[in-house]
Order: structure tokens, then C-alpha cells, then sequence
């Protein structure tokens, strides 16, 4: 039989069959880990796969993945040789950021989108809780909503909390199969709860002691909605990436990559050469000192400690 992985909860896959939309408890095949694959889970959410029943009732073994469109990939936080693929074939991603309760980094999110450049998935950023926005941080906001609508990020405000700004992205939702993903804290359950109050999400407060999320969602699930579907994933504190060779790394920085074209060396690594377009860009403010940076601390440095949310 063939169906779609809608659950993974690290020990076994929910499938959704194809032909009955029955669902099926399945585990994997034993030898399927060892088939060249470096990640902690080989099949992912999202993922369309052949599985066989079994005796039991409605259990299963998958057998087979199908290929995949795209996904979003992630070096695992306590094995660096390997990564962790958060979903599989998905339409578009929203990265859920917070400025305050808890801050989101920048590097945080300019992680994220680099990767997502590399496997070919759109993002919109969702800046959530702006009903927490003070007048001394409206220009901050601002400013981080101009710098990446002007790289070409669409920004979406919203209060999960109050229902601002948040049927806008209804529209956005309906036919689509989108990954919701951020920092843990930064309302993901929430939104969903009021997007669609018939889910009924688990969620929690943040830690007064760290200004930090809880972790409410501990794996991933897809929930069919509007003709589409919307993929929850647990919060992650850090984005380290994975499987990026060190002179592809300014692709994934679309103004990085537009000036580059300009560099004199086509080799160019846009740290010291000469006639470098980019590092000319930025201290003409072309490119952001904060991109440049982010950029600069994935040539350097892939260590967790390096791309750890600000708490």
C-alpha cells in the first residue's frame, strides 16, 4: 500500500493510506537505516511512502520512501555528523519568530532561511506577539520587517494571542501544505489554535527564568486543513546546517549572491579579496551588517554554541 507519514513520534509513523485513508501505526523496515542515509530519520513527515500491513490491527512496516520534492534539513543537536530532516514536500514554510517572549535571533532565522534556499523551499516569516511590542521596540520591528521584504521574504505581523493580523494568513493556508516552525515559545500551537480552534493544541507559558519556550509539541503531526495541510513541529533552539559546502553558502543569501556576481575572483569567499562586490555592498549598506555577519559565522564556525538562540 502507499501512504503519506502525518505523525512521527521518534519511535514509530503515522500513515494515512492513500486508497482508504485509514490510518496505520507503522515501524522500519530493520535494514532501511543503513542505506547510505545520515540522518536520525531516515522517513520524515511529509514523506509518501510503501508500507505493508501487518497481523495486528491497523499496524504496519514501511518499506519504501518515495523521491522527494524538497524538505527542510537541520544538523541534529547532539550528533553533528548527522542531521535531522524536519518535513518532506512542502508547498511553503512559516518561520514563526518573536522579538520579545522570547527574542528570536537574527541568526537564528537567517540559518533557517539559508537552508531553506538550498533544498528550495519558500518562507514567509510570521512575526508573532506584536500585542507585546512596546514603543521602544516598534522601530526595531520595523526594521527587521524592511530588511528582509526588501531581500525578498514576505513578513507577515501578527498576534496569535488577540486574532491580529492572523486571518490574513487563512488565504496563505488553503490548498497548501505548509511547515510551521521557530524557536519553542514562539506561539506555534497557539496560532494554530486560532486558526483552527478544533485542533485544540497543547500549549504552555514561557519560562519566567529564562525567557524561553517550553517544549508543548514534543513531535511532529500534520493536521489536514482548507484542502491543504499544516505540519507542527517541536520547537528548536538552535539551527546548525548541514551538508553545505563552504563556497555554496553566499548562494543561499540571495543579496550575497546577487552581488557576487560582481566580485572579481570567481572564487570569491567574500572575507579580504580585492574588488569584492559584496564586502563593497555591505559598507554601503546594500546588504545588511547582520546578514553579512550570519553569513560569515556559517564559513567560520558550525559549532552549536554559534547558532543557539538568543534567550
Amino acid at each position: 500500500m502507499t501512504g503519506l507519514i502525518i505523525r512521527n513520534t521518534g519511535y514509530s509513523y503515522t500513515v494515512k493510506a492513500d486508497e482508504t485513508g485509514d490510518v496505520y501505526e507503522c515501524k522500519v523496515k530493520g535494514n532501511f537505516r543503513i542505506k547510505g542515509i545520515r540522518t536520525t530519520n531516515p522517513v520524515a513527515i511529509g514523506d509518501r511512502v510503501d508500507f505493508t500491513p501487518q497481523l495486528e490491527e491497523n499496524a504496519g512496516l514501511i518499506t519504501a520512501v518515495a523521491d522527494r520534492k524538497n524538505y527542510i534539513i537541520r544538523k541534529s543537536a547532539n550528533l553533528s555528523k548527522q542531521s535531522h530532516i524536519l518535513a518532506a514536500n512542502v508547498d511553503q514554510c512559516f518561520l514563526i519568530v518573536t522579538l520579545t517572549q522570547p527574542e528570536t535571533s537574527l541568526t537564528f532565522i537567517d540559518r533557517f532561511l539559508a537552508s531553506a534556499e538550498a533544498y528550495r523551499v519558500p518562507v514567509s516569516l510570521i512575526i508573532n506577539k506584536i500585542d507585546l511590542i512596546t514603543d521602544e521596540w516598534a522601530d526595531y520591528l520595523e526594521g527587521v520587517v524592511n530588511l528582509y521584504e526588501t531581500i525578498g521574504y514576505p513578513c507577515h505581523k501578527i498576534s496569535a494571542t488577540t486574532g491580529e493580523g492572523v486571518e490574513a494568513l487563512r488565504k496563505l493556508l488553503k490548498g497548501k501544505v505548509t511547515l510551521l516552525s521557530g524557536n519553542s515559545g514562539v506561539g506555534k500551537s497557539t496560532l494554530i489554535n486560532t486558526l483552527f480552534p478544533h485542533l485544540q493544541l497543547k500549549t504552555d507559558d514561557i519560562s519566567d527564568a529564562y525567557n524561553t519556550g517550553k517544549h508543548t509539541t514534543t513531535f511532529s503531526e500534520m493536521f489536514e486543513t482548507d484542502g491543504g495541510y499544516i505540519i507542527d513541529t517541536p520547537g528548536i533552539k538552535g539551527f546548525g546546517t548541514f551538508d553545505m559546502k563552504r563556497e555554496e553558502i553566499g548562494h543561499y543569501f540571495k543579496e550575497i549572491f546577487h552581488f557576487s556576481k560582481q566580485c572579481k575572483f570567481h572564487n570569491c569567499t567574500h572575507t579580504h579579496e580585492p574588488h569584492c562586490a559584496v564586502l563593497e555592498a555591505v559598507q554601503r549598506h546594500d546588504i545588511s551588517e547582520s546578514r553579512y555577519h550570519s553569513y560569515l559565522s556559517m564559513l567560520e564556525d558550525e559549532n552549536e554554541d554559534k547558532y543557539r538562540a538568543a534567550y
